[in-house]
């Protein structure tokens, strides 16, 4: 009788227990739930819960709530739990790695491009890689894959897709030519040097393209990735001028080099071989080209008196060399802040942005420029515009106070975004298409 008694002791005991650890649980989830809620509705507050990038769509009849998806992010705050699902929070934080893609064991992510109010313009690419144009291939930025992994390894696979059709006797100079050295001109022109194909790449600016062009000194790699002839590539946090050295020494050991500061202006489709024009008047033939370029095309300009003046960038290389100058920086996404940021150290800075308030930054930069405004170490300036560039100052347009003023200045920097290179591509017979929430990577 007295076992009996222990033993439903024990039980209600266990069974106690056991309640108290499942209403434990079940008020935990609650809480970590409502936490998410609030994020997201801050985020749709802060203009940051639509995705302007790749970006992740999760189907929550597949989703068990692993976490896995939330634990491979390296971003901050971009997929949440909500009743035990997962869910988008600050979706245009995204940068598109798509390691909770990969990561997911249920595959319930897909990742994709726009969405139903929002559609993102990209060119018509296949699975291979070739655009509608027989020949024309593209990777990277271009085709809506930006980050440094992403775009090595579309730059590595679209050549191994062009490589499968290429004539082995044509008229042409080269195999192949490269329009782009950023990751993916680069891992694409050492891909062609480990299948023997005759390759040249052509940049117009300086080698890594737009990668170099941050004004950010540090660059990110979410995961290691595999460099054509070199091998595994670990540098997850490293200087531009590291990464840069990396390239460098990979192209010069294995004899290649990228013509540096070569426009190229027109592809043109002759008989069975493309002819690429550069904006210096030199004239190239290739078998197949590959498209490496960034999204950004040419920078947009403020069309204003005096843009063409010396004293006027539109990105920030080395901001170190600069000192105790009166700069104004023009802009209000995450390339201007930083940028503000970083000349503000050892100059007198101004951040014009014609906005009332910043939206779809990321809340780093956003809480660091408010912070450095309100320590007075940068001049924000909402609400305006500049009117004309001089060589010793700087006209402003303030619309909420109603005035116009002028302001002793050394430098201008604009970082008001760049063009997609429509004209270039429809030129080239490329087609556009908009994606309004289509799937660019799915199961």
């Amino acid at each position: 009788m007295e076992t009996l008694l222990e033993n439903i002791i024990i039980y209600g005991i266990t069974a106690l227990i056991c309640a108290v650890i499942i209403v434990w649980y079940f008020l935990s989830q609650k809480k970590k739930s409502g936490k998410t809620l609030a994020k997201i509705e801050k985020a749709k507050l802060e203009g940051l819960y639509e995705p302007v990038s790749l970006y992740p769509v999760i189907d929550e009849n597949s989703c068990i709530r692993t976490g896995a998806c939330i634990a491979a992010c390296p971003e901050k705050d971009i997929i949440g739990i909500v009743n035990g699902k997962a869910k988008t929070i600050n979706a245009s934080q995204c940068v598109g790695h798509g390691a909770c893609f990969h990561a997911c064991p249920t595959q319930a992510i897909t990742l994709c491009m726009g969405t139903e109010k929002r559609g993102v313009e990209l060119p018509h690419v296949s699975q291979n890689f070739e655009t509608n144009v027989p020949g024309i291939f593209i990777a990277g930025e271009l085709g809506g894959m930006g980050l440094i992994k992403n775009a090595i390894e579309q730059g590595r696979q679209a050549v191994e897709n062009l490589a499968k059709n290429l004539p082995v006797q044509h008229n042409a100079d080269y195999d192949l030519i490269i329009v782009g050295a950023g990751p993916a001109g680069i891992s694409a022109l050492l891909t062609a040097k480990k299948l023997r194909l005759k390759a040249i790449a052509l940049e117009q600016e300086s080698l890594g393209g737009t990668v170099f062009t941050f004004p950010r000194s540090k660059v990110v790699m979410t995961s290691s990735v595999e460099l054509p002839l070199y091998g595994k590539v670990k540098m997850f946090e490293t200087s531009k001028a590291e990464l840069l050295k990396l390239w460098t020494d990979v192209l010069s050991k294995n004899d290649l080099a990228v013509q540096e500061h070569c426009k190229v202006e027109s592809i043109e489709k002759k008989e069975s071989w493309f002819q690429v024009e550069t904006a210096d008047g030199r004239t190239y033939s290739s078998c197949k080209v590959l498209l490496a370029i960034g999204r950004r095309g040419t920078p947009r300009k403020l069309g204003i008196p005096g843009e063409l003046s010396e004293k006027v960038a539109y990105r920030l290389l080395e901001p170190e060399l600069i000192n105790n100058r009166n700069i104004v920086v023009v802009g209000g996404g995450d390339s201007a802040i930083e940028a503000a940021l970083l000349l503000s150290e050892k100059n007198n800075v101004m951040l014009s942005y014609r906005g009332e308030a910043f939206s779809r930054l990321k809340p780093r930069n956003s809480e660091a420029i408010l912070s450095a405004a309100s320590a007075g170490k940068v001049d924000l300036r909402l609400n305006t515009q500049l009117l004309s560039i001089e060589k010793e100052f700087v006209t402003v347009s303030d619309s909420r106070e109603g005035k116009t003023f002028e302001m002793s200045n050394d430098l201008v920097f604009i970082f008001a975004g760049g063009e997609l290179p429509t004209q270039f591509l429809l030129k080239s017979g490329i087609q556009i298409t908009k994606k309004f929430g289509e799937a660019v990577m799915k199961h």
